[in-house]
């Protein structure tokens, strides 16, 4: 009997600890899982990285989803189809199908403003230095936008405005991590160089190499980089008052290593431009291409459709770079793993580069090839974004579907 009360015993703690391994491994998948999920029209959910995750229709949900207007649907995910892991919103859309990139184009960008790169103190007549700039509350990474009420487009123009000021007090309207301010700067008169000074640094514009991702055949909109564009020195987001993106030919790929990121260089085509550039946003570089530009590209590009961030799992994928010339190529990579829950990211997958070819001639990932697209399953699943410096055959890639939501 007393036998039979420990075997008892033994199996309730084994089956209260497989029940809280369970609901430990419901809490972790909770975690992974988007609060909204977006799917094709007529795609099954499910999760391709998750296969032990099934769904049905949410029980609480206040409408049955065949007669919800906004075209959504609400739904519960369960492990093994027995332990309720997160009830997650359906959005019902047609994948868009794209013309894929991987072709490098140069960047060329006016500032919406000019941005703020450094401060210094200016030695007055009296021998006191001071930092104007400061004073005001001007701080490094700042954006100011207006000067005495007049948009400012070039870093002559404050110059301009503060030496001709004669210590006049000159009200800047300036912008800081989104949120709008007034600063009067009061400039000082430099003995050293006999002008008047605001004791700031200020950039107007900003030049690069970045890697096309995709681009809509039938309105000529492209996204590119999947990340933002930033000030080298403030680490900002550069606002964008106006963009060119021209073509580039690839004449050096430097080699990356360990700690030490490699690097595509280039020279811009001369006269010749691929269109316009509108936006910087935290998922890529977006503008339109020039008629002209738009044949030319599509001729030879490939289209695909663009997979949901639920269709995309670890495993072998291509990505499409230019390392020589002008003209991307196929290499052979791997997902090695996928945050279906990342938001507002543009490190939504690591991506791993296996291409002898990519190894042997560069180490693997190179600053230069952010945008490189990558294709999995033959759809569209992402970008590539970031090297890992500490291993150059890996980084980060972003899902397709957050860039061409910034598409729009």
């Amino acid at each position: 009997m007393l036998l039979k009360r420990k075997i008892a015993k033994a199996a309730a703690v084994l089956l209260s600890a497989a029940f809280l391994g369970l609901f430990g491994t419901a809490g972790y998948y909770s975690s992974q899982l988007p609060d909204v999920i977006t799917a094709d029209t007529s795609a099954e959910i499910k999760i391709a990285g998750f296969p032990e995750l099934s769904c049905y229709p949410d029980p609480d949900a206040a409408v049955p989803a065949a007669q919800t207007c906004s075209g959504t649907e609400r739904v519960t995910f369960s492990l093994f189809g027995a332990i309720p892991v997160k009830n997650v919103e359906i959005r019902r859309a047609e994948a868009p199908v794209f013309a894929v990139g991987g072709r490098p184009f140069g960047i060329k960008l006016l500032m919406e403003g000019v941005m703020v790169t450094g401060l210094g103190d200016v030695e007055a007549e009296d021998g006191v230095l001071s930092c104007p700039a400061e004073k005001a509350g001007i701080r490094k990474g700042d954006v100011i936008r207006l000067a005495d009420g007049v948009g400012l487009t070039s870093n002559d123009q404050l110059q301009e405005l503060i030496s001709s000021s004669e210590g006049r007090a000159i009200e800047l309207s300036a912008e800081r991590d989104g949120e709008s301010f007034t600063a009067v700067l009061r400039p000082v008169y430099s003995r050293k160089s006999c002008g008047w000074k605001g004791g700031m640094w200020v950039r107007d514009s900003i030049a690069g190499i970045g890697t096309m991702t995709f681009f809509d055949c039938e309105t000529g909109a492209f996204a590119g980089l999947g990340h933002p564009i930033c000030d080298s020195d403030t680490g900002g987001i550069v606002p964008v008052h106006s963009g060119e993106a021209v073509p580039v030919e690839i004449t050096e790929a430097r080699r990356g290593a360990r700690g030490i990121p490699g690097e595509l260089r280039g020279k811009f085509v001369p006269n010749k431009s691929f269109g316009t550039l509108d936006c910087n946003r935290t998922s890529g570089i977006y503008g339109h291409l020039t008629k002209g530009a738009l044949e030319e590209l599509s001729e030879s590009a490939e289209t695909f459709t663009m997979a949901y961030r639920q269709e995309i799992t670890v495993g072998p994928a291509e990505i499409y770079a230019t390392v020589s010339g002008e003209a991307p190529e196929r290499y052979a990579a791997e997902i090695v793993s996928v945050d279906y829950g990342s938001t507002g990211s543009s490190k939504n997958m690591v991506i791993r580069i296996t291409d002898d070819r990519l190894l042997d001639a560069i180490g693997g990932i190179v600053q230069g090839m952010s945008g490189s697209p990558v294709i999995q399953n033959g759809k569209l699943a992402g970008a590539v974004t970031h090297v890992f410096v500490a291993d150059p055959t890996r980084g980060y890639g972003i899902f397709a579907e957050n860039m061409a939501e910034g598409l729009g």
